[in-house]
């Protein structure tokens, strides 16, 4: 049953709606210079006001081991608030900046040529992977100029500003689908029908996943990635997009990965989710100031 929205409630989604507006109309209006240093200015008046989250960040970067020293802990979760809003900022830019045409020439890429041609070959589909690391937004954006993409997505609380958000943002061949989707086979029927299905495999998933190290701690992990995987027999591909500078990228992919079924199905899951895991903590190490260290990946 659908939780009831109080008038307050509904009242406060109105006010936040009039904000996102107001925001999107200074996107429109302002240089990308300008808007990046006032997106980066709000986002450390949050880190400072917002103790919980700022504190679970903090914590989170200490116990993997990313630094020893409580300072450089903070200076690194600043810093990774403030890239999550400039990504907001630039993921809603990028239809002013790439094309099918021009993207390859403007982002650096390091795409293994196995790879490359997976994504050309019409009707082959492709399982691609990453976590909240760089600018996942824009990777499934870029990608979506070769090969049409569907990503799963969790819808925002405030029914208003989902709606819009869903209208704005930019799309290219770039499909996004509810995590909750009552229709269960269209990630399948992606895949078969030679479309790349994105995920992002570093969510907490409570009691649904299997338990698996993340950084050395044990974390439950979803395994979507590799039960599409076996299912479908489509090669698995992990990447990201490392962000450069002001609309400045790399993206970067590993070579197609199948993985043999054993018999085991759990054994399967737990190599193809603890592959994955190691690759996107060798990537957060190159820039843990791109990971989104404030969300809760272990509970």
């Amino acid at each position: 049953m659908a939780k009831k929205i109080t008038k307050l409630k509904m009242f406060q989604y109105r006010i936040e709606y009039i904000g996102v507006l107001l925001a999107l109309f200074m996107l429109d209006k302002f240089s990308l210079a300008r808007l990046t240093s006032m997106t980066r200015g709000c986002s450390n008046v949050f880190f400072a006001l917002n103790k919980g989250r700022r504190d679970v960040a903090i914590d989170n970067i200490l116990k993997a081991g990313i630094t020893d020293d409580y300072g450089e802990a903070r200076r690194i979760a600043r810093d990774s608030f403030a890239h999550f809003a400039v990504l907001i900022l630039e993921s809603l830019k990028t239809a002013n900046e790439f094309t099918e045409d021009n993207w390859l020439d403007k982002v650096e890429h390091d795409i293994p040529d196995e790879t490359f041609e997976l994504l050309k070959k019409e009707g082959q589909g492709l399982i691609l992977v990453s976590g909240h690391f760089g600018n996942w937004e824009v990777a499934g954006q870029l990608i979506s100029f070769m090969k049409p993409v569907l990503g799963i997505t969790k819808d925002i609380k405030n029914p208003y500003v989902n709606r819009l958000m869903k209208e704005r943002k930019p799309r290219n061949n770039f499909r996004i689908t509810p995590k909750q989707d009552k229709d269960s086979g269209r990630f399948l029927r992606a895949i078969k029908d030679g479309e790349v299905l994105a995920l992002l495999a570093d969510q907490y998933a409570s009691s649904r996943g299997i338990k698996l190290e993340f950084f050395g701690r044990e974390a439950s992990t979803f395994t979507s990635p590799a039960l599409f995987h076996l299912i479908s027999k489509a090669p698995i591909v992990f990447g990201y997009c490392l962000r450069k500078g002001p609309m400045q990228y790399k993206f970067v992919t590993t070579k197609p990965m199948n993985f043999k079924p054993s018999g085991n199905r759990i054994e399967d899951q737990k190599l193809i989710m603890s592959t994955l895991n190691g690759l996107l903590e060798d990537a957060i190490r190159l820039a843990p100031e791109q990971y989104l260290w404030g969300h809760r990946r272990w509970k």
